[in-house]
């Protein structure tokens, strides 16, 4: 195994279960999208999704980052297979985009590029107030957004707000990721996960076929961008 093909997360994704939400920790490092990373966050909704009865979820991470976006250093030694590679990243963003239950991004830590889009793929964003930073830098790493992407940006974020972040790259706090509307609670760190846990139990009820309808009614054209072949 090369250092390229390695993940740049030290921890694989663990779905544990706080009664009727599951929390899912993606890992306590950079948890960049490592190919084998993107599959056990896949097979973890998968998960979620094939369980009965009342269930949410919650997403969060432990330590520095809540994701740090692509592997840049697996794609600089696989650059025969972008094209897939991006493919099955927007994949995962419309599973945890149409995904029957109530979901809360917990972030804890920095979420930029692909990670800040993952939480974009959440119902509800709870994130810390005091330190981390929210960011999509595509434009200072010439990494132009696809056309799932700015779907999925501008399904989640208002007009105004999707332009500045993704024509600036703005690192945006917790305080301000709240005025922008990108996230719905600032709260300080040792409140984030109990703040999301509470957010998600409170809807744990709504999981099932109507929620499931409605969510793919509602980001129908982002959905299509997302899972339609390039």
């Amino acid at each position: 195994m090369t250092a390229a093909d390695r993940p740049t997360s030290t921890a694989t994704p663990r779905l544990d279960r706080d009664g009727e939400v599951f929390v899912l920790d993606l890992g306590d490092g950079e948890n960049r999208f490592h190919p084998d990373w993107v599959g056990a966050v896949d097979a973890a909704l998968a998960e979620v999704e094939a369980t009965a009865g009342p269930r949410a979820l919650v997403t969060t991470a432990t330590g520095k980052f809540f994701s740090n976006g692509l592997d840049l250093d697996w794609l600089g030694g696989h650059a025969d297979q972008f094209d897939a590679y991006l493919a099955d990243a927007e994949r995962l963003f419309a599973r945890a985009l149409a995904l029957p239950v109530v979901t809360v991004a917990a972030i804890q830590g920095h979420a930029f590029a692909a990670g800040a889009m993952l939480s974009l793929g959440h119902d509800f964003r709870v994130m810390r107030a005091d330190r981390g930073f929210w960011c999509l830098p595509e434009v200072d790493i010439d990494m132009p957004f696809t056309h799932g992407m700015t779907a999925l940006i501008t399904a989640r974020l208002s007009p105004q707000t999707a332009h500045e972040a993704m024509v600036t790259g703005r690192r945006y706090g917790g305080t301000d990721a709240l005025r922008a509307g990108i996230v719905d609670l600032a709260v300080p760190e040792h409140e984030v996960l109990p703040a999301a846990i509470e957010l998600a139990r409170a809807s744990a009820s709504k999981a099932g076929t109507t929620l499931a309808t409605i969510k793919t009614r509602l980001f129908e054209d982002a959905l299509a961008e997302l899972t339609t072949p390039r």
